[in-house]
């Protein structure tokens, strides 16, 4: 009973083996085949080659080593030893070796060789980067060498180098054991016979490599000191220069003389002279590199660490500028007004005319709500891109109508895969503009997709999104039956087949086997609808399938869509990142929430451009900066991965200089702006990113560091998010479309919130990452974000308003506070959206908050506050055709309301043109008629007819006290 209990264990976790075994090949080869449907089979192959040719070479050196050093010990085995204890153990030991000893020597050096090398493969990355250097140009304050060598060589070196000192330290121990099993070391008996003469000559010669190898490794610490965080900023710093480094110096002379006493020991009895270099070494080690720099570090330069470290200060701006793609920002004035005037205005109207009026974060909940169609469709982000709309460049927030896996109309195993394979179109909208009832006025929207006219820019010709964001496992095409193309609000079901080139073949019965395998899915064998021509599609996800294409590059975590030629093609920002580089600042990767970017790294470029198809999944790696040497060493390495044209134009229009990189950069930027070493140290006229503004008004975001306790370590103001504007900067000709972010000065407790300047990067083609930053130069202090918004709160007329709306069922949700540069003064713009309760809760923007100044002004459209906020303002912005709804005049007044509701009576549409025949009596009666209109309106949840019904009143009210104001004062006898 107990024997079959103990077979069919065995059994089990055999069987569980085989069926790992297999699954792990199944997976391996349908990665290859994933990588040769793509056509880059051979990125696989190098990097498989290289993964098996390191771990082959590392694992064949420390065999071949460990043998010979196995063999040695047989040979050294004593054949005469004066009778002990231990002899007994021995003897048997020989026995069983006997004619064995060639197979147990190679069984155990394979083993421990396996055992050894497994990992080396993991250095794969090293060994392409160590084998294709490119040389930076730049060299070391310190040593005088080349970046390359940091970045592409002294990595794999160090590894090189620690590996043979724990290969060597392995073998040591490993040959001791042999010998003493060989009756060459025995633990008990006489001291003087403990250890034979060879046996002691063999250990020694080990030793002194062991010592070589430490050596060596002393040597290239001498290089990572350029890497060392112990100073007041990165890099080899005072102690680092003046103690750290002539300690390892020492060490390098100690290692050596150590192995000369270790080899001398060869020729002498006992092991006394390795007792002295093993002690000596510790001692050196303990004093000079551990104690001696503490001791400098303490008592020379914290007393004095601005001067000390004065010269170190300097070598960590210079190169953090340039590791951080900061050495070219150009710097700018901005000679502040604090007014601004219509012909202003008429001359920067373009900058005006695109003032984003639709916030990202705000609108994804519109634009599910009114562009989902079906649940299983899903807008998971917003982004903003830009678009020629009726002849102009316009600024447009735009999303991908992706498909929601976990709400499909059933959850079968047909339905998931081979029935809802893939999402439908884009729904986009001018940020500029809104509809009368405050939604985006859609230029391409709806199932099946409609682009309006002016609009041919966003026309998409392939609406079918097989690759987007969060697309999880797996689907088939080519099926005996048809896909569902998409579902419209009819509940029209339309069909299509599939006619891209993307995804595996799956006819054959061994690569349905394998992909059952690999996904745990016996339907893939069994199915009836899987055919000749069926294909499976998988790694579906844009980021998931770049990271598996190149897993050596870091990515941005916001892939955005874009339409090129009727084609809906993803870009995905790739980073060539090291954490190598001499001297850089190791980057606080805090502000980066999630992405590639949170692992420490000091030098980053945003080199590469990655572009898939939506439709096809076929990706298209650029490389748009032909100075990065990564870059240039990732070319010489996968050279079929990267296309050797540029990128075409019209695609090109569409690339954005990536949000996560330009955080951290402006970021650094508040600190590394100074060029003196006294000044970066006193952060004197440093900068930090302005304090965000949030979600409320009158209030400030703040983020805590909490400890696992859930205790709250500290609390700081959130800074202000990148935003993406097209505007005209001052001298300019024409407007760009650039990224944003404003600096305050910096004070430890968030106090300043000044403006002290800001900084922008081109994201247009022809300046793509041109860095500018304009420095506020004014007489008075300029209000910052979070100042303007403070300031808000304390009008009363934006109190009341926001007040009021936030009752009766609705509530008022702020948008982006934007700062907006125009001419030489500041316009301040924050929409407010107001958000009906319910779980169908849909935004409407609804007011808009404008600031020139100390000027700050409330109306229902931002054309109105603009009129109010700059007299005379006389020019029509035109802000698209979408607005022809609810077009405003200069003076901020309704020239017209939709009535198509049926609720604003015809008769009292156009207050104004009556006004001459109504009395004051009549015209307060109309307000108290219309307020009682709006209050229904509100408690019905119509909140568009509520405004226009507040704004009626309004006017009737103003008009009444017009007429109040031009009426003669009546004397004693006109009352008699």
């Amino acid at each position: 009973m107990r024997r079959g209990r103990v077979l069919l264990g065995f059994g089990g976790l055999a069987l569980f083996l085989l069926i790992t075994s297999v699954r792990g090949l199944a997976r391996f080869w349908t990665d290859y085949l994933w990588f040769d449907s793509l056509a880059l089979s051979s990125v696989w192959t190098s990097v498989l080659w290289a993964k098996i040719g390191l771990g082959l070479l590392f694992t064949a050196v420390f065999f071949v080593t460990l043998w010979v050093n196995l063999f040695i010990a047989d040979r050294l085995a004593p054949k005469l030893r004066p009778p002990g204890p231990e002899d007994e153990l021995s003897r048997r030991w020989q026995q069983f070796m006997g004619r064995r000893a060639i197979l147990v020597r190679s069984l155990v050096s394979l083993l421990f060789a396996l055992l050894v090398g497994a990992g080396v493969s993991s250095q794969w990355q090293s060994w392409l980067f160590f084998t294709n250097r490119v040389d930076f140009g730049i060299v070391d304050q310190q040593f005088g060498l080349d970046v390359g060598f940091y970045v592409f060589q002294l990595p794999f070196l160090t590894f090189v180098v620690s590996w043979a000192f724990a290969a060597i330290l392995v073998i040591f121990v490993v040959t001791t054991i042999q010998h003493y099993l060989n009756g060459g070391i025995r633990i008990q008996g006489q001291a003087g016979s403990r250890v034979t003469p060879q046996v002691k000559a063999h250990l020694s010669l080990l030793l002194g490599l062991l010592a070589l190898a430490k050596g060596v490794g002393y040597y290239l610490d001498r290089y990572e000191l350029t890497l060392s965080g112990r100073g007041f900023v990165n890099g080899a710093t005072y102690t680092d220069v003046k103690a750290q480094l002539p300690a390892l110096q020492l060490l390098m002379i100690v290692s050596v003389f150590c192995f000369g006493l270790l080899v001398f020991n060869i020729w002498r009895r006992g092991f006394t002279y390795p007792i002295i270099a093993v002690g000596l070494w510790a001692l050196v080690a303990s004093l000079a590199g551990t104690i001696y720099p503490a001791l400098v570090q303490r008592f020379q330069v914290e007393p004095s660490e601005s001067t000390k470290e004065a010269p170190y200060i300097e070598r960590n701006i210079e190169m953090t500028r340039i590791a951080m793609g900061l050495d070219q920002v150009t710097s700018r004035d901005f000679n502040y007004e604090p007014t601004l005037s219509a012909t202003e205005i008429e001359e920067n109207l373009a900058t005006v005319r695109n003032v984003r009026l639709l916030d990202p974060a705000v609108m994804r909940d519109t634009f599910q709500q009114t562009q989902g169609i079906k649940s299983f469709y899903d807008f998971r982000d917003i982004d903003v891109d830009r678009y020629t709309i009726d002849g102009r460049t316009t600024q447009v927030v735009v999303a991908a109508r992706e498909l929601k896996q976990t709400d499909l109309p059933n959850s079968s195993w047909e339905s998931q895969h081979i029935a809802f394979t893939h999402g439908y179109g884009l729904a986009a909208a001018p940020a500029n503009a809104i509809d009368a009832n405050g939604r985006p006025a859609y230029a391409l929207a709806d199932i099946p997709t409609n682009t309006r006219d002016g609009a041919d820019a966003l026309a998409v010709s392939s609406p079918g999104l097989y690759v987007g964001e969060g697309l999880k496992g797996y689907a088939i095409v080519g099926a005996t039956r048809d896909e569902v193309d998409f579902q419209d609000d009819d509940d029209r079901t339309e069909v299509t087949r599939y006619d891209g080139a993307d995804g595996v073949r799956i006819g054959s019965f061994a690569r349905k086997l394998a992909f059952a395998l690999r996904f745990a899915e016996p339907n893939l064998v069994v199915s009836n609808e899987l055919g000749s021509d069926s294909r499976i599609l998988y790694k579906r996800d844009v980021v998931d399938r770049a990271k598996t294409i190149a897993p050596f590059l870091r990515f941005d975590r916001d892939p955005y869509p874009a339409i090129v030629d009727g084609e809906v093609k993803w870009i995905l920002d790739a980073y060539t990142a090291t954490d190598m580089f001499p001297y850089a600042q190791t980057v606080n990767a805090r502000a980066v929430r999630s992405g590639d970017l949170r692992s420490p790294f000091n030098y980053v470029r945003n080199s590469i451009k990655v572009v898939i198809n939506a439709y096809d999944g076929a990706p298209t790696f650029y490389i748009v900066d032909d100075d990065d040497p990564l870059a240039e060493s990732y070319r010489q390495q996968f050279p079929d991965l990267f296309s050797t044209t540029p990128p075409p134009v019209e695609l090109a229009e569409h690339f954005r200089y990536p949000e996560d990189l330009f955080r951290l950069q402006t970021d650094l930027w508040g600190r590394y702006r100074i060029s003196g070493a006294a000044e970066f140290y006193d952060a004197a006229g440093a900068w930090s990113v302005a304090q965000d503004p949030g979600n409320s008004i009158g209030q400030t975001a703040v983020e805590s560091v909490i400890d696992a306790t859930g205790k709250i370590i500290s609390s700081s103001e959130v800074r202000i998010a990148p935003q993406y504007l097209l505007m005209r900067l001052p001298d300019d000709d024409d407007e760009s479309f650039v990224i944003f972010r404003p600096f305050v000065p910096f004070s430890d407790d968030d106090s300043r919130k000044n403006l002290e300047g800001f900084m922008v990067v081109h994201n247009d083609p022809d300046r793509y990452g041109q860095i500018e930053v304009y420095e506020i130069r004014s007489s008075t202090p300029v209000d910052g974000p979070a100042l303007f918004n403070s300031n808000i709160q304390t009008e009363e007329e934006i109190s009341e308003r926001v007040t009021l709306l936030n009752q009766n069922g609705s509530t008022v949700v702020p948008g982006n506070l934007l700062l907006i540069p125009v001419g030489n003064s500041l316009l301040y713009v924050r929409p407010l959206y107001i958000e009906a309760t319910g779980t169908t809760a849909v935004p409407e923007l609804q007011l808009v908050i404008v600031g020139v100044g100390p000027e700050v002004v409330i109306a229902d459209s931002f054309e109105a506050a603009l009129a109010r906020a700059i007299p005379g303002l006389s020019v029509d912005l035109n802000a698209g055709p979408a607005q022809e709804d609810a077009t405003v005049s200069s003076d901020g007044e309704d020239e017209e309301l939709d009535d198509s509701d049926g609720d604003l009576e015809s008769d009292d549409a156009e207050p104004d043109d009556k006004s001459e025949e109504r009395s004051v009596e009549e015209l307060l009666t109309l307000s108290a008629d219309a307020f009682q209109r709006a209050d229904a309106a509100l408690r019905a949840g119509d909140l568009a007819a509520y405004q226009q019904w507040v704004e009626r009143a309004a006017g009737y009210i103003a008009k009444a006290q017009e007429l109040l104001s031009q009426s003669p004062t009546r004397d004693d006898s006109d009352a008699a």
